[in-house]
């Protein structure tokens, strides 16, 4: 929950997911058309907004190695003649996620970047997101983005998902605005695979090695399915609530197009050098996520995710996720009256004309915590489904809230978490400690599992390990080999 950025990106902005939809592909264009005027204002005109909604762009360092090898694979789409007609950021994002705007505006998460192995890797991630900015996927997507914004896009998919294609929909749609983790387009089959081309071509073109394409997407697939594991979720999950879509079906395909032979260069010890100490997980300026726990050490909160349910900690808001509902907590704006507030989150989340509003109000107390609540039950077809909005002053001019939706009578599920909203004390915020990506040169002696024990986890820590530096599950070490561990920052 970053800086509690309330970012609503218009029509235009259309961010372009490493992740995205999988399946056949087509004739790949062998050249494009240079950025036009008319997309280089575009890219600019989003280009703030993007960096607000993903936690802002770092800088330093790792941000410089970032840009320069994205703007070395960048040239290679005969987009722009020059380096300087990019421009590629890297987000202080937790979530593995990448994406282009038309205009040369190219970008990636740090979390992203500590998944992959060498430099080869990160300029597929990168080409991939220049190709689908070379193809005009974005343009052939238009006509709909200038109907929804975005976030509403996406929304749309989500609920119609969840809910059908109804009223609630349409809340469900709202719910997912400014959630970062949501910020997708799903793009055609037909699309994914063709940005997957390009970006091999582009390999190819710089000198790379082909494979980079597979390797990486076969890293993010190992990576997603443990991620679905861990928070005790099916790795099938719809792409729409995925941070990170499963790519496992597009790894075969990438590596049959890359060729057999290996070929060109990968820069792996380069690369590494070059990431090493880049921040790992989620930062606690923006909050972190601690099994099921969420806690904020600057705004001095903490709540507890029910059972079976996983959390993805965006920019304007934490989501929490699970079979048949979801909710998210968020700030607003308060002008001290709790019950104001939570109505104004019903006409918020029903849309400017909508008479949306709780059929009942309660006010109690959450932990010390003065609070109230509303709950409205909306037709979803040929059923129903729960809204309900929970709030807390946390102080005159503060407050924070959920807001859930679930089938109807099943919205108790999230009342456990509703009770857990709570203050935390300055030692717990100051124990928050961020974590850091180490890079160290395997000893003689060391192993997988000697290793693994330094990673900053209390559980799963091989398995950790082992997707981290794209290890299979009878690989070992050699001394002289450098690998990445996860561990807290000193």
């Amino acid at each position: 929950m970053a800086r509690i950025v309330r970012t609503i990106l218009a029509a235009g902005a259309a961010p372009l997911a490493l992740a995205g939809c999988m399946g056949a592909g087509a004739a790949v264009p062998s050249a494009s058309t240079p950025i036009t005027q008319q997309e280089a204002q575009m890219g600019a005109q989003y280009h703030p907004q993007l960096i607000a909604q993903f936690g802002g762009a770092m800088s330093g360092p790792h941000a410089a190695y970032i840009e320069q090898v994205g703007k070395n694979i960048a040239v290679q789409s005969g987009l722009g003649n020059a380096r300087e007609s990019f421009t590629v950021s890297l987000l202080n994002s937790p979530v593995h996620n990448a994406f282009a705007v038309p205009g040369g505006y190219i970008y990636t998460t740090r979390q992203l970047v500590t998944l992959m192995n060498n430099e080869a890797e990160l300029a597929a991630v990168l080409g991939h997101e220049v190709g689908h900015v070379a193809a005009r996927h974005s343009q052939r997507r238009q006509q709909a983005a200038q109907r929804n914004s975005v976030f509403g896009m996406l929304g749309a998919i989500g609920s119609s998902i969840l809910f059908g294609n109804s009223e609630i929909g349409q809340l469900g749609q709202r719910l997912a605005m400014g959630g970062a983790q949501f910020f997708t387009l799903k793009f055609s089959r037909k699309q994914e695979l063709e940005a997957d081309d390009l970006g091999i071509q582009y390999l190819s073109r710089a000198g790379y090695d082909r494979r980079a394409m597979g390797t990486v997407l076969a890293s993010l697939a190992a990576q997603n399915t443990l991620d679905a594991r861990l928070q005790g979720r099916n790795a099938s999950v719809p792409e729409w609530a995925s941070t990170h879509p499963d790519p496992a079906s597009r790894v075969q395909g990438a590596l049959a197009k890359a060729g057999a032979a290996a070929g060109g260069v990968t820069n792996r010890d380069t690369f590494l050098s070059r990431i090493d100490g880049l921040l790992y997980g989620d930062d606690p300026a923006q909050g972190i996520i601690d099994g099921s726990r969420f806690i904020h050490p600057d705004l001095r909160l903490s709540f507890t995710a029910p059972q079976g349910f996983y959390m993805v900690n965006g920019t304007s808001a934490v989501s929490i996720n699970g079979q048949g509902a979801q909710a998210q907590m968020k700030l607003a704006p308060y002008s001290g009256n709790l019950e104001t507030y939570v109505r104004q989150q019903f006409t918020a989340l029903g849309g400017q004309n909508s008479t949306l509003a709780p059929a009942q109000m309660e006010r109690t107390t959450v932990n010390g915590l003065p609070a109230a609540y509303g709950i409205a039950r909306v037709n979803n077809g040929n059923s129903q489904v729960d809204v309900v909005v929970f709030a807390y002053e946390f102080a005159r001019d503060r407050a924070f809230h959920f807001t859930a939706i679930a089938p109807a009578g099943r919205a108790a599920v999230f009342n456990p978490m509703f009770q857990s909203m709570s203050r935390i004390s300055q030692a717990e915020a100051g124990a928050v400690v961020p974590k850091r990506l180490q890079v160290v040169t395997v000893q003689r002696g060391d192993t997988v599992a000697s290793l693994a024990r330094r990673m900053a986890y209390p559980s799963a820590q091989e398995e950790r390990f082992r997707v981290l530096n794209a290890l299979g599950s009878r690989d070992g070490l050699v001394p002289g080999q450098t690998v990445k561990l996860v561990v807290r920052a000193r």
